[in-house]
C-alpha cells in the first residue's frame, strides 16, 4: 500500500503532468529554451535535470547515515513518515508553481525528490521483514504493481480535470496541472496512513541506545559495511544495479521532455503515453516475477537490460507518435519487471539472519540514487553542449551495455555457488 501511495508522485510530477506542465510554461523557441533562474540563464530542461540531480545527491550522501541512525535508534517508521510528510506537502507546494515563480517550483519539485527517495529506502527495507526468500519476489512485484494501479487510478482523476476543466468552471490553463500536483501530496499522505498503521517497528541496535549519535551512527554504519564486504554477490550484483539502474531511471524521468520537445506531441498524447507504460507495467511485473522463477532472476535481469540497450538506440531515431507509443509499451513491459525484480534480487542477498535490513536497503537506495544524479546531470550536460537532446538519449545505452556486462560476472559467481554447495 506505500507503494499505491507514493507512485502517484513517481507518474504524476516525474513522468506525466509536471513534465509536459513545466515544457510548456519554459518553452520558448526565441531564447533557444533557455529560463532565468536566480539570474542565471539555463536551457528548461536542463534546469530540471540539474535540480533532480542535486536532491539526488543530497540524499545518496545522507541516506547511509540516516538508516544507520534509524537501525540503530529503532526508528525505521519514524524515517518513513517524515520523508512522506516532507514529500507529500512539497508536491503540494507546487500547486503555487507558475513561470513567474519558477525559484519556488524548482525548489518545492526538488524537496518532494528527496522526500520520495528517503520513502522508497524506508519502505523497500521492510521487503526482508514481512517476507521469505521464496515469497520476496512474487511481493515485489505485487508491490509495484499496486503502485501502477494506485497512479493510473489518481493519474485518471487528475486527467477529468486537465481534459474538461469546463465541467469545473476552470478558466485558468495552469489550475487542472497544480491541482494535480496538490491531488498527489493528499494522495500519498492518506493511503500512507495504512502502512504507517501496520507495519512492525523495529527493535533499537542492542546497546546503541545508550550511545551518543554520532557514535551510533558511526558502529552501525561500520558495521554493516563490514557485512557488505563479506558477501561476495552485493559487491558484484551493485555495481551492476548502479550501471543500468543510471539508464532506466534518466530515461523514466527526461521522456515526457524528450518527446515535447523533439517531437511536440502536445499532451495528450505524452500523458496517454506514460499512462500506457504504467499499465502495461502491471503486467510487465508479474511476468518476470514468473521468468525469474522459472529461469533465475540474474539470467531474466540480462535478457531486460539487453532490451533497454535496444531502446536507447532506438530512441535517437524516432520520428513520430507512432514511434512513440511503441517505445511506450516496451518501456512499460521492461521497468515493471527490472524494478519489481531488481529489489527482490537485492533482498534474498541479504543474509536471513540480518535484523538491520535499512542500512543493508541504504546502499542499494544509494546505488540507485548517485547512479540518478550521473545519469541526470550527463545528461543534461550532453543537451547542453550539443544542444540536442537525442544524442544524450543515445548516450544512456552506454551506462546499460556497462551493466549488462557487469550482470554476467554475478551470474558466474551464483554458478560457482551452486557447484561449490553439490
Amino acid at each position: 500500500m506505500y507503494d499505491w501511495a507514493n507512485s502517484a508522485y513517481n507518474l504524476v510530477i516525474n513522468s506525466t503532468v509536471f513534465p509536459v506542465y513545466y515544457t510548456a510554461i519554459t518553452k520558448n523557441p526565441d531564447t533557444n529554451h533557455t529560463v532565468s533562474f536566480f539570474g542565471f540563464e539555463i536551457i528548461n530542461t536542463a534546469l530540471s535535470n540539474f535540480a533532480l540531480s542535486i536532491a539526488y545527491l543530497l540524499m545518496a550522501i545522507g541516506l547511509p547515515f540516516i538508516s544507520a541512525y534509524s537501525d540503530a535508534a529503532g526508528k525505521r517508521k519514524f524515517f518513513m513518515k517524515f520523508f512522506t510528510y516532507v514529500g507529500a506537502i512539497a508536491c503540494m507546494g507546487m500547486f503555487f508553481f507558475k513561470i513567474n515563480t519558477l525559484e519556488w517550483g524548482i525548489f518545492c519539485y526538488a524537496l518532494a525528490a528527496m522526500g520520495y527517495i528517503g520513502g522508497v529506502a524506508f519502505n523497500n527495507s521492510y521487503l526482508p521483514v514481512i517476507a521469505t526468500p521464496d515469497q520476496q519476489d512474487r511481493v515485489s512485484a505485487q508491490g509495484f504493481a499496486y503502485g501502477y494501479i494506485g497512479c493510473v487510478t489518481l493519474q485518471l482523476i487528475c486527467f477529468v480535470f486537465i481534459f474538461k476543466p469546463e465541467w469545473f468552471g476552470i478558466t485558468d490553463a495552469s489550475l487542472p496541472a497544480r491541482l494535480s500536483f496538490l491531488f498527489v501530496g493528499l494522495w500519498w499522505l492518506l493511503f500512507a496512513q495504512i502502512p504507517f498503521r501496520f507495519l512492525p517497528r523495529n527493535r533499537p541496535t542492542v546497546g546503541a541506545e545508550k550511545l551518543p549519535f554520532f557514535i551510533k551512527v558511526k558502529q552501525e554504519f561500520k558495521t554493516v559495511l563490514a557485512q557488505i564486504n563479506k558477501i561476495e554477490a552485493i559487491k558484484r550484483f551493485l555495481p551492476a544495479y548502479f550501471f543500468y539502474s543510471m539508464g532506466i531511471q534518466t530515461l523514466l524521468i527526461v521522456a515526457a521532455a524528450f518527446g515535447e520537445k523533439e517531437l511536440n506531441l502536445g499532451t495528450n498524447i505524452l500523458i496517454s503515453s506514460i499512462l500506457l507504460i504504467q499499465i502495461v507495467a502491471i503486467g510487465g511485473a508479474f511476468i518476470m516475477s514468473f521468468a525469474a522463477k522459472k529461469f533465475g532472476s540474474i539470467k531474466v535481469l540480462i535478457v531486460v537490460v539487453f532490451f533497454w540497450i535496444l531502446i536507447c538506440c532506438a530512441s535517437y531515431f524516432m520520428e513520430n507518435k507512432y514511434h512513440f507509443y511503441g517505445m511506450a509499451f516496451m518501456v512499460g513491459l521492461l521497468m515493471g519487471g527490472i524494478q519489481s525484480l531488481s529489489r527482490s534480487t537485492y533482498s534474498k542477498l541479504i543474509p536471513e539472519n540480518i535484523e538491520d535490513t535499512t542500512s543493508f536497503f541504504s546502499f542499494y537506495d544509494v546505488s540507485e540514487k548517485i547512479a540518478i544524479v550521473i545519469g541526470l546531470f550527463s545528461f543534461g550536460l550532453i543537451e547542453q553542449m550539443t544542444q540536442n537532446i537525442r544524442y544524450s538519449a543515445l548516450f544512456l545505452a552506454v551506462y546499460f551495455i556497462i551493466g549488462f556486462l557487469l550482470l554476467f560476472r554475478v551470474l558466474k559467481f551464483n554458478k560457482l555457488q551452486i557447484i561449490q554447495s553439490n
